[in-house]
């Protein structure tokens, strides 16, 4: 997008877009200031912003934007850079941050069927609760191939789509 492309766009309209869009990720499980600092960088032309420009364009101190962003980078939704000869950090939003961020959840469901495992094996299998683990395993034993399959096809339709990374 070109500057004046850039300049002629409501500001107010952009800031509607990322409170409203923060609140349907709200709605989804995302605490508000997360879900704040990624829907501004997500709307953001370069995918990018430091934290001075987060904080002034969310109107939230640096010590927001700085929990914001610890939360996003540890759910591989954004990842921190150094500016080049400067000790300043950018904060980015990539393409394919929806993939990494679900890939990491993976790793969580494992770990959960793991500790359902046991579960049945503690319980016993044949007991109500034992049952009822099993089930619970069984979905997450179910969704975890799932995912696996569907992020194959997301690779194939988003190359056909956007071109190779």
């Amino acid at each position: 997008m070109t500057e004046s492309a850039r300049d002629a766009r409501d500001a107010e309209a952009v800031s509607r877009f990322v409170e409203s869009f923060a609140a349907q990720l709200v709605e989804a499980g995302m605490a508000r200031m997360p879900a704040r600092v990624f829907a501004a960088l997500l709307s953001s032309d370069e995918g990018s912003m430091t934290s001075a420009e987060l904080g002034e364009q969310l109107r939230i101190s640096p010590a927001a934007v700085s929990g914001a962003v610890r939360y996003l980078a540890q759910t591989h939704m954004v990842s921190r850079e150094r500016e080049p000869g400067s000790r300043r950090e950018r904060y980015r939003v990539h393409g394919n941050q929806w993939y990494e961020a679900l890939t990491n959840r993976e790793a969580v469901i494992k770990r959960w069927e793991g500790a359902l495992r046991e579960g049945v094996t503690s319980l016993g299998a044949d007991t109500p609760a034992g049952r009822r683990m099993a089930e619970t395993l069984a979905f997450f034993e179910f969704i975890e191939a799932e995912i696996v399959e569907m992020m194959e096809r997301w690779r194939v339709h988003r190359e056909k789509t956007f071109g190779p990374e």
